[in-house]
């Protein structure tokens, strides 16, 4: 989908909390300012204050903004040092991930006590099929907001909602709702809250398309529901001009999909310098791989596909992968191979940045893991566990990096702690 700020709030009145919603079974359900609005809930001090969730470093990127911030012209992805330009006097934290698992977990737990039908996006948002929980609990309005209660009451957290026929119309109806806003497009006013959109509101359309469409004259989706579909292929492509054309005309059969398994679990770092030195790079591989391995554990999942991703400083990036025999959710497993990945690869250069990602995911518990011969019966997985369980409950800050390595080369191979 395009940039949600292009869809303003407000507007005609047929669109607002109390429209027909009988043929309308699809919620989108979108946390307002999630990361953000998660650490306003622990420091309530900050309540009525920009907040701005992101890397502090010079290089960090905005992950999350207070709607007091927003004010200011600040938004996600926005380099940190032009937030910090336009809203100098925000209160600038790191992102605590943790914490926004926990928070998303619970709100999650909320939608599916509602319907087994909950399809996540992401930590902060999910689509709902409601169509089956009508007699339980009402009409999708009232579901809507009965959701919005509980999350209010039980979280401390706002979200908004979108209620519509589809998936894609009730993504927007959640946009053009926010902040902590009810939104109902009745089936048969779809198009007529469709075409006064901007064409960037179109799932598919980014900047250079959206500008491609604005020199042709279409600037609303109803421009494009309009536009020949010869002109739309030429500039386009016929894949892209088909998939616009229907969602322009308020076409999309997608159903809301529960099983939606997580390919791939990664984490990256940009340094703050350029970096050169070999000893610092590998402890950045090794505390990403820490990253990624206690976010597998946390989702039951394993992978055998190790990739990592290096940025040198003139911005050239370069990514090289290996599979492993048997999966694993182990840091240390994931280290080795990464570190064994980025000396073969030899960038020789300063680098910017450096990734971590384990790929072709599955159930920890249906597949198989690597056993190593002549290895403790308990080690490296084991050690790791108890390495969660401490930082669940003290914070991950207190284990520190390259901790389930020990204090010896981070490029070594040891013995196994026992815990």
């Amino acid at each position: 989908m395009g940039r949600s700020q292009s869809l303003p709030r407000g507007g005609d009145p047929r669109f607002g909390p109390d429209g027909d919603d009988s043929a309308s079974p699809i919620l989108h359900v979108d946390m307002d300012a999630f990361y953000a609005s998660v650490e306003v809930r622990r420091r309530p001090e900050l309540r009525g204050r920009p907040v701005v969730v992101g890397g502090v470093g010079p290089r960090g990127v905005v992950s999350a903004a207070s709607y007091e911030a927003r004010r200011y012209g600040v938004r996600s992805a926005m380099p940190i040092m032009r937030a910090r330009a336009l809203c100098p006097h925000a209160v600038y934290l790191p992102p605590d991930f943790a914490q926004y698992t926990a928070a998303s977990r619970a709100v999650m737990q909320i939608l599916r006590d509602v319907t087994p039908l909950v399809e996540p996006l992401s930590l902060d948002e999910a689509f709902l099929d409601v169509a089956g929980a009508r007699r339980l609990f009402g009409p999708p309005a009232e579901i809507a907001r009965g959701i919005r209660a509980r999350v209010a009451e039980e979280q401390g957290l706002t979200c908004s909602v979108g209620v519509a026929p589809s998936k894609f119309v009730a993504k927007l109806g959640s946009t053009r709702a926010k902040p902590d806003g009810l939104l109902v497009v009745p089936a048969d006013r779809v198009l007529d809250f469709l075409r006064p959109l901007p064409v960037d509101a179109l799932w598919g359309v980014g900047e250079r398309s959206a500008e491609t469409l604005r020199r042709l004259g279409l600037a609303t989706i109803g421009d494009l529901a309009e536009a020949p579909r010869g002109m739309l292929r030429k500039a386009l492509g016929e894949a892209a001009a088909a998939h616009l054309h229907e969602l322009a005309w308020g076409r999309d059969p997608r159903r809301v999909s529960p099983k939606q398994v997580e390919k791939s679990i990664g984490a990256e770092v940009t340094f703050d310098a350029d970096v050169a030195d070999p000893l610092e790079i590998r402890r950045a591989l090794l505390a990403l791989a820490e990253k990624v391995g206690a976010r597998l554990r946390r989702a039951g999942q394993v992978g055998r596909t190790v990739s990592i991703k290096v940025r040198t400083a003139d911005f050239r990036t370069v990514s090289r992968s290996r599979t492993l025999d048997v999966a694993t959710d182990t840091a240390r497993e994931m280290f080795d191979t990464a570190w064994a990945l980025y000396t073969v690869l030899d960038p020789g250069e300063r680098i910017r940045l450096v990734g971590v990602r384990m790929e072709g995911l599955a159930p920890a518990g249906e597949t198989p893991q690597q056993l190593t011969l002549g290895a403790p019966e308990r080690g490296w997985r084991e050690a790791e566990a108890v390495a969660d369980a401490a930082a669940a409950r003290f914070g991950r800050s207190v284990i520190g990096p390259a901790s389930l390595l020990g204090r010896r080369d981070p490029g070594r191979t040891e013995n196994p702690p026992r815990p």
